[in-house]
């Protein structure tokens, strides 16, 4: 059969986060912390919303670009949050989560052999949609020391003829970092003097713990060159109902639904009134749960400092990168390891690039109680291996 496959999809890795999941789900007392997804059920009020547009019958296809109202709503939101305006009618378009959006977004601009800047350790879903485009990727390896953000030197020295695009991924899975203001300028007097697109994968906008997030989209001169890429799965606790949405200039955006038409459709329509009712109602929810990871995520960086484990102090999303070097094993050997012999499953840095090598992802999107087992395991795990 392997003749009748594409050499490019056979080249591509599988994702490293789904290995440790799949050991992790057939043992048993285990604790995994590994999936970037809330422990939180969808606020009730947004799943009645579901629930009734099913009742009433709601099922039918929408546009192609989704629903009207929720398209309105998604534009409100945005100026009410991050005071960016956009026109609901043709520079928004709803999508199957927020991957389809970085997936069409990338093949409504890419031409063959075009350039994708990819800063990591990042989601990993850039690189291999880039190369689906048929794009060529130019990855940035983002530091430690510099709290794993992009500086606008990084982004110069990578930039070529060939450069068509940007992917900013901040705040950012799987480190945290963010990108404050005053960074987003340097960057963007770069992009504007180069003449680059960005695509700006804000995700995890609304779970920010030190300033409150900035979008590239707001610095003067950016939105016009801007795909804002958001949506509901981290935010609202909303993984399964599968909606993202893209923002921006209408010219991409009308390439963007015409891939989307072809290949999906429309968004579920359920999904959408249920995301209707969470843009109106929905900012205390957000709230609360954002309060309880923040908790999640001091009680983490506490514990590593107490134990004397390296890592950076994060302020965005839902995970903390901590520092495993001293260790003297890559990250892979070191999440293995830790796994069969503690029960506690992270995940290897080195799946969000190579500079990963030497970290490991942890998610707080689990419960506190959990949280302090595992950290208690992992003290264990490091105190014989500092004692070996």
């Amino acid at each position: 059969m392997r003749k009748f496959l594409s050499d490019t999809v056979v080249n591509i890795k599988p994702s490293g986060i789904r290995k440790f999941f799949d050991i992790v789900s057939e043992m048993k007392d285990a604790i995994s912390l590994g999936v970037g997804e809330p422990d939180f059920d969808t606020p009730w009020h947004i799943r009645d919303e579901g629930i009734y547009a099913f009742e009433r019958g709601k099922t039918f296809y929408t546009s192609n670009a989704g629903l009207k109202d929720l398209r309105v709503e998604i534009a409100n939101y945005l100026k009410r949050t991050q005071n960016l305006s956009y026109n609901f009618d043709n520079e928004i378009i709803v999508t199957v989560g927020g991957s389809e959006a970085i997936d069409i977004g990338l093949r409504a601009i890419i031409n063959p052999g075009d350039e994708v800047i990819i800063p990591q350790p990042s989601y990993v879903s850039y690189e291999p949609c880039a190369i689906l485009a048929g794009a060529k990727p130019v990855i940035i390896n983002l530091k430690a020391e510099n709290e794993f953000r992009l500086t606008a030197k990084e982004l110069e020295n990578a930039i070529t003829d060939k450069t068509k695009i940007l992917i900013l991924p901040f705040p950012n899975n799987p480190t945290g970092a963010i990108m404050e203001r005053k960074d987003l300028e340097e960057i963007a007097k770069v992009c504007i003097e180069k003449d680059i697109l960005v695509m700006s994968d804000e995700i995890y906008a609304a779970l920010t713990y030190k300033n409150k997030h900035v979008s590239i989209a707001e610095i003067p001169g950016m939105k016009e060159r801007t795909i804002l890429i958001n949506g509901f799965s981290k935010s609202y606790a909303m993984t399964g109902w599968r909606l993202g949405y893209a923002c921006g200039p209408k010219e991409i955006i009308q390439q963007m639904t015409k891939i989307h038409q072809f290949a999906i459709m429309c968004a579920p329509t359920i999904s959408q009134y249920a995301a209707i009712e969470a843009l109106k109602n929905g900012d205390k929810d957000v709230e609360e749960m954002k309060q309880a990871y923040n908790q999640r995520r001091r009680f983490l960086i506490d514990s590593f400092r107490k134990m004397n484990l390296d890592c950076f102090e994060p302020y965005g999303a839902f995970y903390v990168f901590p520092c495993i070097k001293e260790f003297g094993m890559t990250s892979e050997e070191f999440a293995t390891k830790f796994l069969y012999e503690e029960k506690v499953a992270v995940v290897p840095g080195t799946a969000f690039g190579d500079c990963g090598e030497g970290f490991l992802r942890i998610s707080y999107a689990y419960s506190l109680e959990n949280l302090k087992i595992a950290i208690e395991r992992l003290e264990r795990f490091i105190t014989k291996l500092r004692n070996s």
